[in-house]
């Protein structure tokens, strides 16, 4: 089952369209959510008790019109709409207990206009257990790529399975990258580094982790890139010229966006296409 949540802004509309598209290549159903938050008019003595009930229909509206819009992109796809009770955030991180994978927009209509990423989106990608997928607005041709992020650890290894399986479906290439940056220290004059031997070595740590996978998946092509560069500035700039960006997430910390990472909270807010969070 993938759940997209909607609440009736651009990005939404986009994620939409996405989890539609990869309902269909993935062979899954497809529930669209919109969750109903009354708690912000049901506080004090003058609360307007109608208006839950109009929240409540503009819901149902939204919820028509993506479920038409899933109609028209993938008639094929099997869809159910389903309006809840609660906190979006909330309702979402629920939903994910039952889904192969959750698709939200990268920022919603209560979001800042300037703000390239949503408190929802945020809470999300950081504690839901399954992919999650945050989709921005902006109409962006097929590139024909999917980048995903490696490292030496093998917490990124959920990502790399994932990120294959995408590019398995889409016929796309797959970019395998891994970017590091020498430690401060290394630029003492007293501390000598051979430089080829870090290189080899970091393109090792990528023909290992690929090679994990690249067997069940012959008809993938790989391109390796290794970088000497943040891995955020790399990831993003890489994002420039793919259809999909898949992160990995150790699930460190305890509250909020501190569950996502450093890179994987970068990447998120700065990327130019779709970006899937996949947690270890």
């Amino acid at each position: 089952m993938i759940i997209v949540g909607v609440d009736g802004s651009v990005a939404a509309r986009a994620a939409v369209q996405w989890a539609a598209d990869d309902a269909l290549r993935m062979k899954e159903p497809l529930r669209i959510v919109h969750a109903v938050d009354r708690s912000p008019y049901q506080v004090g003595r003058y609360s307007d008790v109608a208006l839950p009930d109009v929240l409540q229909r503009e819901g149902q509206r939204v919820l028509r019109e993506a479920e038409a819009l899933v109609h028209e992109r993938q008639p094929s796809v099997e869809v159910a709409t389903q309006e809840a009770e609660g906190a979006p955030a909330v309702v979402l991180r629920e939903q994910a207990k039952d889904a192969t994978e959750i698709v939200v927009g990268s920022r919603g209509l209560g979001g800042f206009a300037g703000a390239l990423l949503g408190s929802v989106s945020t809470h999300v990608a950081g504690h839901a257990r399954c992919p999650v997928v945050v989709v921005r607005g902006e109409h962006r041709p097929v590139q024909g790529e999917v980048v995903v992020g490696v490292d030496d650890s093998p917490e990124c290894e959920p990502a790399l399975a994932y990120a294959f399986q995408q590019a398995k479906l889409r016929g796309s290439a797959l970019r395998v990258l891994h970017a590091w940056q020498l430690p401060v220290h290394a630029f003492a004059p007293e501390i000598t580094y051979d430089m080829d031997e870090i290189r080899r070595a970091q393109h090792q740590v990528v023909r290992d982790r690929v090679a994990v996978f690249a067997a069940d998946h012959p008809q993938v092509t790989i391109v390796e890139d290794v970088q000497s560069a943040h891995p955020v500035d790399a990831l993003v700039d890489a994002s420039e010229r793919a259809d999909l960006l898949v992160v990995g997430s150790h699930g460190r910390g305890a509250l909020g966006s501190m569950l996502l990472g450093s890179v994987s909270r970068g990447v998120l807010h700065h990327a130019r296409c779709p970006v899937a969070v996949v947690r270890a």
